[in-house]
């Protein structure tokens, strides 16, 4: 009986080592995770005045209590979440033909959501491309993550024309994809991304000279079309050993028709109400809903504090994001479409729920969306 024992131990023993052995491999080896601040970058953002002992910091302070109790609750909602945690059917998107997408629209703006965070921008004759995601799973590999809700995009990288921009909030996986760029940084112009995420495309085979890294309220003209990489309350990290060592933030589009606020990540904070100030009103602001939790409440909005973030930043009109493809966090899956919504007839403040792949005409503000939700 000793020795079967001892045997078992072995076994087990040399298991934990060889996953710790491919754990750590895959860590190091794998694209991924990809790259890293040279000193003189590092020497470069402690002048920024966000940046202090290897990261970058958030203008107020992001409080997530970690001890035994909120450990213990974490695990329990992660093992028990909520029982309409993700669909129980496979979502069906509308499709997208390439040749919609090549039309130039000049006066004319245009939004397609792809789900989650993931949207096309069409405005002056330019197609933009926010936090491009269209992998079936938001980590660095599937067993580190569930599932897609959807298992088709409403159109392919592959059949996607040309796109001017790719703009990037943050480089968690759930807004920057290596797959997703891989397939296209042969099709896109240039990418304007936080400061220390070019180290990232560059790593992935991007050249430097089509990267344009912004730290937070920086300013440029941009092909006739204003930009402004604004502050959010947020964090970033792809590895164990990087949490915080790139910036992260929010998106102002100023072009010669309309003006767009992209709120990318994060938590309720004062920035709102200072970017409101500085860049709006906004003709659509599309706003952060979904992800959330009480447990790291300064780390994504509540649907509530979705709302009023959008009166802050003087939105006359919204589109929630950042639900509707991934399961983040342990809520219903349509809880945080179904609160927004609820909050935005209270504050009177109108709001676009497109389907997966609907386009959004912003000239067309007496559209009404049904709840498509509730068929899935």
């Amino acid at each position: 009986m000793k020795k079967i024992f001892k045997w078992l131990l072995k076994i087990i023993g040399s298991l934990i080592v060889l996953l710790l052995i491919v754990g750590v491999s895959f860590l190091y080896i794998s694209p991924q995770f990809g790259g890293k601040a040279s000193k003189e970058q590092i020497e470069a953002y402690g002048k920024t005045g966000h940046f202090e002992n290897g990261i970058f910091l958030n203008d107020e302070p992001m409080e997530m209590e970690i001890n035994c109790h909120s450990v213990t609750q974490m695990l329990k909602e992660t093992m028990e979440p909520d029982p309409n945690v993700s669909p129980k059917v496979d979502i069906k998107v509308q499709k997208i033909s390439r040749e919609s997408i090549q039309q130039k629209l000049d006066s004319v703006v245009r939004i397609t959501w792809f789900g989650h965070s993931t949207l096309l921008i069409e405005m002056d004759s330019k197609k933009l491309l926010i936090d491009p995601i269209f992998s079936q799973y938001a980590a660095p590999h599937p067993l580190l993550g569930r599932k897609r809700y959807n298992s088709q995009m409403p159109i392919t990288i592959e059949e996607l024309p040309q796109i001017n921009a790719v703009f990037i909030s943050h480089d968690h996986y759930d807004h920057l994809d290596y797959e997703s760029i891989k397939k296209l940084k042969a099709k896109v112009n240039h990418f304007f991304v936080p400061l220390g995420v070019a180290n990232h495309l560059k790593y992935w085979g991007i050249d430097e000279k089509r990267i344009t890294e912004m730290d937070w309220w920086q300013e440029l003209s941009w092909e006739n079309m204003e930009i402004a990489f604004t502050p959010s309350r947020h964090m970033s990290g792809r590895g164990l050993g990087d949490q915080s060592t790139t910036l992260w933030g929010s998106w102002v589009f100023k072009g010669n028709h309309k003006n767009i606020f992209y709120s990318g990540d994060g938590g309720y904070g004062k920035h709102f109400a200072e970017i409101g100030n500085k860049y709006g009103p906004f003709d659509m602001g599309i706003m952060e809903c979904g992800q959330y939790n009480k447990l790291w409440a300064d780390v994504h909005l509540m649907p509530e504090q979705t709302i009023q973030a959008s009166i802050d930043v003087k939105a006359k009109r919204i589109i929630p994001v950042h639900w509707g493809a991934y399961t983040l966090a342990t809520h219903s899956w349509t809880d945080p479409i179904e609160r927004v919504t609820r909050e935005a007839i209270k504050m009177n403040i109108p709001i676009a729920t497109p389907k997966i792949g609907e386009p959004i005409y912003l000239k067309d503000s007496t559209k009404v969306f049904d709840n498509w939700w509730t068929n899935f």
